[in-house]
């Protein structure tokens, strides 16, 4: 009978999981130029609010700690949004790759990280945030985002396998 439970709890679990999924998904598909109240009363109210260093308000919509989601667009001073975006994926993270990042405009492009670490000896210590996504839309991972010793930019960043979703670790074993 345990047994069975267990498989009707991860069964439940996981269709609760996609219908969530399915419901923000739709996120992505709301049209550029769309006014912010709309979008707001369809979605909610962003979690996070910035302005970007060309001076646009940033708008993101996050599941983080824990999710693996989330959503960003631009508003004009009409209150109209730009695209709304998938902002935790392989190809956004990329942008990484191109000029200088602070944690500001991490922060302002990604959104508040699932949690902050550091790493190394204590002469060389470095902060690291760490993102939950889905790594190529399938894998439980988190993006790496390490910053220097002074913790003033980015000098790399990668992926990995995500601890939360280790076996060890799901508390319906």
């Amino acid at each position: 009978m345990n047994a069975t439970l267990t498989r009707l709890a991860r069964f439940a679990l996981a269709g609760l999981g996609i219908g969530l999924l399915g419901a923000c998904a739709n996120m992505a598909d709301t049209p550029p130029g769309t006014p912010l109240s709309q979008v707001e009363a369809r979605f909610g109210a962003a979690n996070y609010t910035c302005t970007t260093e060309d001076g646009a308000r940033r708008l993101i919509w996050t599941q983080q700690p824990y999710g693996q989601y989330a959503w960003g667009t631009n508003v004009d001073a009409a209150g109209m949004t730009g695209r709304i975006e998938p902002i935790l994926t392989d190809r956004h993270f990329d942008a990484l790759a191109k000029g200088v990042w602070t944690p500001e405009r991490v922060r302002c492009e990604f959104g508040p990280p699932a949690e902050i670490t550091q790493v190394g000896l204590p002469s060389s210590r470095q902060i690291v945030w760490g993102y939950r996504y889905r790594q190529a839309g399938a894998w439980n991972s988190l993006m790496y985002v390490y910053f220097d010793k002074d913790g003033q930019t980015v000098t790399r960043f990668h992926p990995g396998p995500d601890p939360m979703y280790d076996r060890d670790n799901l508390w319906f074993n």
